[in-house]
Parts: C-alpha cells; structure tokens; sequence
C-alpha cells in the first residue's frame, strides 16, 4: 500500500481555497476512483493524468488508485488540479518521495505527452497559497512571471511532468520546448466576455484630439480625479464615444495593491496581456450593447466568472448606447455602482468579485438623435422619445453624479488648432493633485475618492464654506434634486475644490458641481458656463 499528499487551490471567483490532494493505493482490480465534489472538467482529469504519466516515461500502478479533494464540501473545477493528481499519485507508488511533495504548491494542467498547460487564476491562487503559510509554489513556466508577483514565495515554473520529477529526485532535467508563445492558447482564449476590452489594451488616444466640447472636457476631469459616474447625452458624432475612449488616459496609476486586484481577476477571467503578468494602468471595458447579464454582471455555467462590470475594477466601464441595453442589465448595476463588489449566486455556489469602476453612459435624446437639435428635424414620436428615455431609469441615473449635454461641434470649433487644447498628459496632472488631496484629507480613513464618501460625512466632518449650499438646498426643495442628489453634489464640489487647490468647497465649486448634475448653473458668472 502507499499513500501521499500535495496540495492545490480552488478559486471561488477571485478567493483561493487550499485543497489537500491525497492519492492511495491499495491492493485490488486497477481502478481510478476521483472522490471530493468534482466538477466533469475534473472528472475527466483521470484520462489526462494516466495518459501524461504513461507518456512521461513512468509506470501507471496497476492497483487500486482512490484520489481524494479535501475539503470535499468544496466544489472543485477547472484543470488545474491535474499536475498535484499526478505528483501525488507519483508519491504514492514512490517514484518520488512522499515527504517531499507533501508541502509542495501545485498548479497546472496536464496534457496527453506530459506537458504543463498554464490555466486560469494562477495569481489569486499562489496569494490563497500564500496566506495559508505555503513558500514553494510549482506552476506552469508561462504562468511563472505571474505567481512571482506575490512576495515570500518561491516559484517554480516547468514545462512537462518530466521535468518536475527530475527536480525531485535530483536528477538531470531534461530539455522541453517551450509552448509557441505566438500561437493563441487554447485555455485562454475567448473566455473574455466579447467586445469588452478596449483602448487601454494599447496606446490610449490623447485628450487634445477633441475639438470644443468644454463643458463636457471639464466634466471628464472632474469624473477622473473623485471618481464620479458620467451620463453624457447628445446627437450622432458629437464626441461622447472619443471623450469616454480618453478617461483612462487622465486616471492616475493603479497602486500596488489596486495592481493586484485587478490583476487578480484578469488572471480569473484567463485575459492577461501576454508578456505582462501585472496591470498597472486603469482598465476599460466597453461591452457592446447586446451583452448578456451573465456577460455584464458576471456568470456562466456551473461557477460564475468575472463579467465586465469586474474586468472594470479600478478603471472605466463605457456602456455606448446605454438605453438600447436590457433594462434588466442596467438595473442591475445599480448595486455595484453603491458597494463597490458583486455578488452572483448560482447552484454550484455563491461568487464574490471587486467591482468598484467609473461608469460612463452615452446615450442619444431619442431614437433617431436629432431631438432638441438646433435645425435638426427630429422624426421620433413624442411618446417613442419619452420611452426611450425613460429606458435609463430614475433610480439608475440617481446615482450617476455628472450628467452632461454633449452639443454638436461647430465648424470654427473642428477647424481650431489642436495645439490650443489641452493635452491628456496637463489634464492627468492636475487629476493626480487633486487625487493627493482627496488622499490627505481621507489619511486613515476607508475612503480614498471623493465619490466614496458617504454623504453625513461630507455634511459634519467636513462641511462646506458658509452659505455655499444655499443653492443645492433649494434645488431639494423644488424637487429637482434628491437627498441621495444633493451628497453626490457635495462629493463633486469638493472635488472642483480640490482641482482648484481650494481648502474647502466655495460658492463658485458647488455652482459648478450643481452645473455638472442639474445644467443649471447658480454660482460665480465667471466660471465655466451653462448648458441651459
């Protein structure tokens, strides 16, 4: 009889469980028993293993083989469980030895010949590793780069079975060829929910492209440096997609451990850019307007997976075309917009995922986009405009804190020198001020945005100059503006103070705050002007 164990992790969106992989041999009739709350794609790890032991020069026992998941209440799935069923069948029947395996880290996916596949969320996997109190981690070699992101760990990346036998046993380790790192990997490909991943993949075009559009520029810097929900509305062609497409350019740098986190659910959802294992810049995802909820919010059969509105964490989600989305996918937003996080629960089991992103909705005054326009000839209903507007319902534009009229350009605006407007790059340093500000203010509390703060704080912790709210109230008071309303008004006041390098809110930055939420415009004339 021989016995031995490893270990593996379980992923449960973006949180690791360790799994203790036991394989025994007993005497008996040549079986392979896979016990432990397996999913099929687990399952079927029993042919993938035989078979990659066999054609890695090894002897498959002839006996009775029983492999156990433990904890068994876990629900296990995915393959990278193969490359630990292996080792420790190995152990077992004394190819290597038993007690050099049994704190050992394991992580891969076998193919037929032997060799190591990379899988999904090996990242959040050697962090769950980490936690646990294990140092020595054996993944596969393209995944390596990736799991060396998490300190105190030692990684070891490999090619084939082969290879990590030798190792063991301290015996030559045989030459592999690396896997064609040109040719697409099939256990990476196409698990990103389709169209949601877009400019920030490359180089992120530059604020100054965009002719005119003022009020809506100043809008965008305001919504980077506090964080703040946008809703931009107006005609075909007026700018509203270039301006979302430049949001990312003004965010500042993910932190370290924003890096991780966003990296973390990449790595979950098996889209990482090839070649860079951490995400230091602010993601962008613009699904198209027929995704599904699953695709949106995060699902899929058996284990949900990271849908866009995670992909998003820490960077822009841009819904174009918002009112031609499902109303059930827009109302579903309306939670993670306040928590910051999803939670998706499905038979298998209950999915927890980040999703604390900058929503931008762009969306048309009517179905044919020519409603309200100057000279333009809206063809649309009364009552077809009324309902596609109120497809962006009250509760979800509630919670969206700058709402701006995008007019078209005129003709001296789009013949204007480029060179006059401001560039992404002097736009994204005054955000990252403001952004040090915000930072200061909030030293030792949960909060690191303006956006983030609750509404009582604003109002007792730190409360506007004297009378600079006179306006906001009255706004309340003739319904035009809800208690929810008015705290986002405060958040983007002090959000206009601190690009202004102001102490405190002033009359000037809460008339502009109630500019960017209402369109009306009650402060200092000198400021930035109304779009009413």
């Amino acid at each position: 009889m021989g016995f031995a164990r490893t270990c593996s992790v379980a992923l449960i969106g973006t949180e690791g469980v360790v799994v203790e992989i036991q394989a025994d041999l007993e005497p008996g009739v040549a079986a392979f028993t896979l016990v432990g709350l397996p999913d099929k794609s687990l399952s079927e790890s029993r042919d993938r293993v035989r078979a990659a032991v066999v054609n890695s020069g090894e002897t498959w026992p002839q006996r009775k083989l029983t492999v156990g998941l433990s904890p068994a209440a876990v629900p296990k799935s995915g393959s990278g469980f193969d490359l630990g069923i292996a080792l420790a069948t190995l152990g077992a029947a004394e190819r290597v030895a038993p007690d050099a395996i049994a704190d050992l880290m394991v992580i891969g996916e076998l193919g037929l010949d032997g060799r190591v596949r990379p899988v999904r969320g090996i990242l959040p996997a050697v962090l769950a590793a980490a936690d646990a109190g294990y140092r020595h981690v054996v993944v596969p070699e393209r995944t390596a780069a990736e799991a060396a992101l998490v300190p105190g760990v030692a990684v070891l990346g490999i090619r084939s079975l082969r290879q990590l036998i030798a190792v063991l046993n301290d015996e030559p380790v045989p030459d592999e060829e690396p896997l064609d790192d040109d040719r697409p990997d099939p256990m990476v490909a196409g698990l990103a929910p389709p169209g949601t991943l877009g400019p920030a993949r490359g180089a992120v075009p530059d604020l100054a492209d965009v002719a005119g559009q003022r009020l809506a520029r100043k809008a965008l810097e305001v919504a980077a440096a506090g964080g703040h929900h946008l809703h931009l509305t107006g005609p075909p062609g007026a700018g509203k997609t270039m301006l979302a497409e430049r949001l990312t350019g003004l965010l500042p740098p993910l932190t370290p451990q924003e890096a991780l986190e966003v990296t973390a659910v990449h790595s979950v959802a098996g889209i990482l850019p090839a070649g860079k294992p951490l995400i230091s810049t602010a993601p962008y995802c613009a699904p198209h307007h027929s995704a599904t909820m699953p695709a949106i919010i995060g699902g899929g059969t058996g284990l949900p997976r990271p849908g866009a509105i995670s992909l998003a964490h820490r960077g822009v989600l841009f819904l174009d075309e918002a009112p031609e989305f499902s109303t059930q996918v827009l109302e579903a937003l309306r939670q993670p917009l306040e928590s910051g996080h999803v939670v998706v629960a499905r038979a298998a089991g209950v999915m927890r995922l980040p999703a604390r992103f900058l929503l931008v909705l762009a969306s048309n005054p009517c179905p044919c986009g020519r409603h309200g326009m100057i000279g333009g000839v809206c063809e649309c209903p009364a009552s077809a405009v009324r309902r596609y507007q109120s497809r962006l319902s009250g509760p979800l534009l509630d919670r969206v804190d700058l709402r701006v009229t995008v007019d078209p350009v005129s003709r001296c605006e789009l013949l204007d020198d480029v060179g006059d407007h401001e560039t992404t790059a002097d736009v994204g340093a005054r955000v990252r001020a403001a952004r040090v500000r915000a930072a200061a203010r909030y030293e030792g509390l949960p909060w690191t945005t303006n956006s983030e703060v609750p509404g009582h704080e604003l109002r007792t912790r730190w409360q506007t100059a004297r009378g600079a709210i006179r306006d906001v109230e009255r706004e309340m008071e003739r319904g035009r503006l809800t208690a929810r309303g008015l705290d986002r008004v405060l958040r983007v006041a002090w959000t206009v103070a601190d690009l202004a390098g102001h102490e405190r809110p002033e009359l000037d930055d809460v008339g502009q705050a109630l500019e960017l939420r209402t369109g009306v415009y009650r402060g200092v004339p000198a400021s930035v002007g109304s779009t009413t």
